[in-house]
Formats: C-alpha cells, sequence, structure tokens
C-alpha cells in the first residue's frame, strides 16, 4: 500500500529525516514510535502527502506521489487518504455530522448522500445521540471519535494518525485504540499512528523506531 524510498528532509541546516526507506502492506496498522524530535511528524506528513521530501520516492496504492502536479495531489489526498491529529480540528459552528460530511462535499458528493454516510458512521461509533451537537458541548473523546468519523467519510485506503490519543485520558484513548482495529476489520484501512502509547504501540501489527533520522532495525 506504501512504499517510501530513500526520503531524505531537512529544515535549514537541521537534517530531521536521513534516507528512511519503508514499505507497509495493505490493512496493516503500523505505530511509528521514537522520542521527541526524532523525526516521526516529519516522516508521517510526508507519507501523507502533507508535506514534500527533500529527495526520494514515494508510492500510495501504486501512485507516484512526487510526479502528481498540486492539484492532482490535493484531489488524491481527498479520495485516498484520511487523518486524524491529537486537536480534533473540528469547526466549532459545524454540528458533529456538519463536520463529518465536509470532506464529503468538497469531494463533489451530494449534500444527501453525504449527510447519509456521516449519519452511518456516528452511528457506527456510538455517537447517535450527538449528531446535533456542536464540538464545544461534547466530550474529547467523543470530538476525537467524531475526526475519525470525518477521516472515513471518503472511505480512504489509508489513515495517517498523528498521537491521535495523545490528548485522551486512559478510557477514551484506549477506546480510540479499539476503534481503529474495528475500522481495519470492517474496511480493510491501513493505519500509519504516530503515538507515545505503549499500550497502542503493542497492539500494533508493526512499530517502527526512528532514532536521529533513521528508522532502527
Amino acid at each position: 500500500m506504501i512504499i517510501a524510498e530513500n526520503i531524505f528532509k531537512s529544515y535549514g541546516k537541521l537534517q530531521v529525516l536521513k534516507g528512511i526507506s519503508l514499505q507497509i502492506k495493505k490493512s496493516e496498522i503500523v505505530t511509528i514510535v521514537g522520542a521527541s524530535g526524532a523525526g516521526k511528524s516529519t516522516l508521517l506528513h510526508i507519507l501523507g502527502t502533507l508535506d514534500k521530501a527533500d529527495s526520494g520516492s514515494i508510492y500510495i496504492a501504486g501512485e507516484a506521489i512526487q510526479k502528481l502536479s498540486d492539484k492532482k495531489l490535493a484531489q488524491f489526498r481527498n479520495a485516498k487518504i484520511g487523518f486524524v491529529f491529537q486537536f480534533h480540528n473540528l469547526l466549532p459552528e459545524f454540528t458533529a455530522q456538519e463536520n463529518v460530511a465536509l470532506p464529503a462535499l468538497l469531494a463533489g458528493k451530494k449534500s444527501q448522500d453525504a449527510y447519509q454516510e456521516a449519519e452511518k458512521l456516528l452511528v457506527m461509533l456510538g455517537l447517535a445521540e450527538r449528531m446535533k451537537h456542536l464540538p464545544g458541548e461534547l466530550s474529547g473523546g467523543e470530538c476525537q471519535r467524531i475526526a475519525v468519523a470525518r477521516a472515513l467519510i471518503n472511505k480512504p485506503e489509508v489513515i495517517f494518525a498523528d498521537e491521535p490519543s495523545g490528548n485522551l485520558d486512559s478510557h477514551n484513548a484506549e477506546q480510540l485504540h479499539r476503534i481503529f482495529f474495528q475500522i481495519r476489520e470492517k474496511f480493510q484501512t491501513t493505519f500509519v499512528i504516530v503515538t507515545h502509547s505503549h499500550t497502542l504501540a503493542q497492539m500494533a501489527d508493526r512499530s517502527l523506531l526512528i532514532k536521529d533520522g533513521q528508522i532502527q532495525i
């Protein structure tokens, strides 16, 4: 599903990634772990097409990412990739259902279809009673589950998650981790997750340790 070859990335004189290569299979759940500043989030953002490597190649679902124009890349990202971040980034003036439906509307789906799909996902994630609530009326755990539903709305092949349970208490974190595995089971989604959670790293199919800008074998 994902092939990265010889990825380098620097910010000014600081070399963050030093020739990283990896392969991730379809439906795999892979965590990326390592100390703060090791380059975990940088790698995730490059794999997820939110940032560009200085050199190297990335292929997602057979597509050579580095060869796509900015417009084609944005279309590919919206169709094939979902994101979950540490902060849920929900729009405060939109209801849970509206937040979830937004990527589908941006992709050109009919309004009725987008809202129906959003409703299905929120029901699946145990949020049927929260659909019309604004983010300010919801708990942190509920907001993060809404963010997961939003990431799923366009049926992406890969979900990239950056410290998704970093702001949650242990109960909500455990619930979120279980949801990732349920999603994989239901949709065969591939997950790449940056985390400091030892529990999640142990649950994953594989865990990649980054140290000094390289993956430790």
